[in-house]
């Protein structure tokens, strides 16, 4: 089987039928293809990468004309069918016996395997070794996925090899890091797969030239994989093509096709004469470090220039509005930086395009916990078309709505262990239900206002009195809310109205009384008598 020639990627037509391509069929207009239709959400947002990183690879236009001329009208697929096939050698997933050192996508051909693992382990939300040990598998079970498709097995592998987290000595993490956040830009507007996937690839101007045959720098398994063992070595940027950042492979993997199994594959429910249910797999594989930045991935930079970009991670609690200025605006070179796509799309393609709101912001990825994946999180954020005078604008105005909201969820959790324990601080518990109904019940008037905010004139530095105003109500009316709710309504040692009275005057006075509800107060220009003095705008200082 090879990755570019056959026909294995599941997608949904616009005529809503469920069919398999190959990769240069993405630009087909013939009933195209609208979506891919993946049976996990990791391998969905992993097969999205695969074809961005393809497309990156083989077909990056020349400069922002030519990646707006292939927006407007889609390539022939002969042509991209010609390019994509220039790299079929680094595709293929199998190699017969004659030639067992041949390159294999993502594999080791020649690994001398130490240990052999069942096919689920390539799994990342898959009980570990130690889980099944101890007999705690209790959400996930063991033994669900034993017999899985070629196409699930290299999809997994691939899904594994991007976001490799943290696998015990030796097994190295992604070169993104482990479990890092992904962001892609997708339309708002339903429409073919090729314009979503248009929308994250960078013309040469803005990236690096692609390549017309396949060669280890970029496909790192074309040749001696880089042993990082004691004797070994380290991978740094400057040890490899530019584009290796969609390639990458940490782990040291080769899988075994069984001829004896077959039968229905435990994820996509497919029929397959060639099952797999084993690998092998040992440590030491390549490692990444150094100054390594994905185009699809946010980071953080060090002001000081001392330790490498980290990237952006899956956290407890999710994705949502609070997220919005570091995932779509923030640009600084020593602190929170959104991802090159990112950067671009906002500062050029939004104008090329010539739409104000056109797109929106694909946001995925695990939250780890060293080995454990505690939860996938897949979040939307809205786009806009901005002028850079008005994303100035934009990035102060919505950091300040953001600030106070994160002052009024730690005041609100607070106040309410306030109310249930008589000494709160020696009580330990998980706030974070409350903490995340404060954000949920607050989002959709948060991204009203904010839709609000993207309309103002850049050429004019003024803060909009009646948003604060407005948001300034919201939080304090939906803190109250729910304060009454949980403090009444909660497990505490006694229910004692004094303590709960005392614990909500104390965070009325923390909602007029914080920093950021000071200044938050103070741009809504309200004064002594709660009033909003002024119902449009009032200078910045």
């Amino acid at each position: 089987m090879n990755l570019i020639s056959d026909e294995w990627l599941p997608v949904i037509r616009a005529s809503g039928k469920k069919d398999k391509i190959a990769p240069w069929q993405i630009a087909e207009m013939d009933d195209p293809v609208i979506e891919l239709n993946a049976p996990r959400p990791d391998f969905q947002g992993a097969l999205y990468q695969f074809l961005i990183g393809l497309l990156q690879t083989c077909f990056a236009p020349e400069d922002s004309d030519e990646w707006v001329e292939y927006w407007k009208t889609p390539p022939d697929i002969r042509l991209l069918q010609t390019r994509f096939m220039n790299v079929a050698s680094a595709f293929r997933i199998e190699c017969g016996d004659e030639f067992p050192a041949l390159p294999v996508f993502m594999q080791e051909p020649y690994l001398v395997a130490e240990e052999k693992k069942e096919i689920s382990g390539l799994l990342i939300d898959a009980p570990g070794d130690k889980t099944i040990r101890e007999n705690l598998d209790h959400f996930i079970k063991r033994n669900n996925v034993v017999n899985i498709c070629k196409a699930c097995a290299v999809t997994a592998l691939f899904t594994l090899q991007i976001n490799a987290p943290a696998g015990g000595v030796g097994h190295r993490v992604g070169l993104r890091g482990g479990g890092p956040l992904t962001t892609l830009i997708l339309p708002t507007e339903e429409t073919t797969l090729w314009c979503k996937l248009w929308l994250n690839v960078l013309d040469i101007d803005n990236y690096v030239n692609g390549i017309e045959q396949p060669t280890q720098d970029v496909f790192p398994w074309m040749g001696k994989v880089r042993i990082s063992d004691k004797g070994g070595v380290d991978t740094r940027p400057e040890d490899a093509h530019p584009l290796q950042a969609y390639w990458g492979m940490p782990r040291r993997i080769k899988l075994i096709p069984s001829e004896a199994a077959h039968g229905t594959c435990d994820l996509c429910g497919v029929h397959d004469s060639k099952l797999i249910k084993d690998y092998f797999t040992r440590n030491y594989g390549i490692n990444y470090v150094g100054e390594w930045v994905h185009p699809l991935t946010p980071y953080r930079f060090d002001a000081k220039k001392k330790n490498p970009p980290l990237s952006v991670k899956g956290q407890k609690g999710g994705l949502g509005y609070r997220h919005w200025v570091s995932l779509v605006l923030a640009h600084s070179d020593d602190a929170d930086s959104v991802a090159k796509i990112v950067k671009i799309y906002m500062s050029q393609r939004a104008r090329e395009i010539g739409s104000q709101r056109v797109a929106r912001l694909w946001c995925f990825g695990y939250d780890m916990e060293n080995m454990k994946a505690r939860c996938w999180y897949d979040h939307t954020l809205p786009l806009f078309h901005l002028d850079s005078a008005q994303r100035d604008n934009v990035l102060s105005w919505a950091s300040d709505l953001i600030n106070a909201a994160w002052d009024v969820t730690k005041n609100l959790r607070g106040q309410v262990k306030a109310a249930w324990f008589r000494r709160p601080g020696d009580v330990k518990g998980d706030m974070s239900a409350l903490v995340q109904e404060f954000w949920e019940k607050s989002e959709p008037v948060f991204y009203q206002l904010l839709e609000q905010l993207t309309n103002f004139p850049g050429d004019q530095r003024l803060v909009p009195a009646i948003i604060y105003a407005e948001w300034l109500t919201k939080l304090q009316t939906l803190a109250y809310n729910l304060f009454d709710a949980w403090a009444l309504n909660g497990t505490a040692e006694d229910l004692d109205m004094k303590r709960i009275i005392a614990a909500r005057n104390e965070l009325k006075s923390k909602l007029n009384g914080s920093k950021p509800m000071k200044a938050l107060i103070a741009k809504a220009n309200i004064g002594k008598g709660g009033k909003n003095a002024a119902n449009t705008t009032v200078s910045l200082p």
